[in-house]
């Protein structure tokens, strides 16, 4: 038996656009890289987001998706920063890599003023961006850190309720 005998090819997706699931992963990988150069070279990089969006060659709805998000998350910098600072007890934000703050104010971000994302979603989805871009005990710290704010946010969607 051939090995094309063993798939049915029609459960394939077709060529063309990604599904929004993964627009909605790749908007918020951009959106983490804004973040972090935005933390790196502050409030003057904001002029050069929207190139870097359109650079990433990304379609124009996860670019806006990423660009909405990262510009949502910096302009409420100071409250998502206050949450994480509470939420890490015995580390000082400053002290935390760039990526991982970003990652953070990120999923606080949507975690506060996205109730269209699923928390869980934004929980599994930062986990992603912490095994991907950060080091080997930073996914289990970002779901420490984002659990217990999940819990403060969404208290009845962290207790599973809808």
């Amino acid at each position: 038996m051939s090995s094309s005998a063993l798939f049915d090819h029609a459960d394939l997706p077709p060529d063309g656009p990604k599904p929004s699931v993964d627009r909605r992963s790749r908007a918020r990988e951009l959106a983490m890289q804004a973040l972090f150069q935005l933390d790196v070279q502050g409030e003057m990089a904001l002029v050069d987001l929207r190139s870097f969006f359109i650079e990433s060659g990304e379609d124009d709805m996860t670019r806006q998706m990423a660009e909405d998000w990262a510009i949502g998350a910096w302009k409420n910098l100071a409250v998502c920063d206050e949450m994480i600072q509470k939420a890490t007890i015995r580390w000082e934000l400053s002290r935390l890599s760039s990526v991982d703050r970003s990652i953070l104010r990120l999923a606080v971000y949507q975690l506060r003023l996205c109730p269209d994302i699923p928390g869980k979603v934004i929980l599994n989805e930062a986990i992603e961006l912490a095994k991907k871009f950060s080091g080997d005990q930073s996914p289990r710290f970002v779901n420490g850190v984002l659990d217990a704010i999940h819990k403060i946010l969404r208290p009845d969607s962290a207790r599973g309720k809808p």
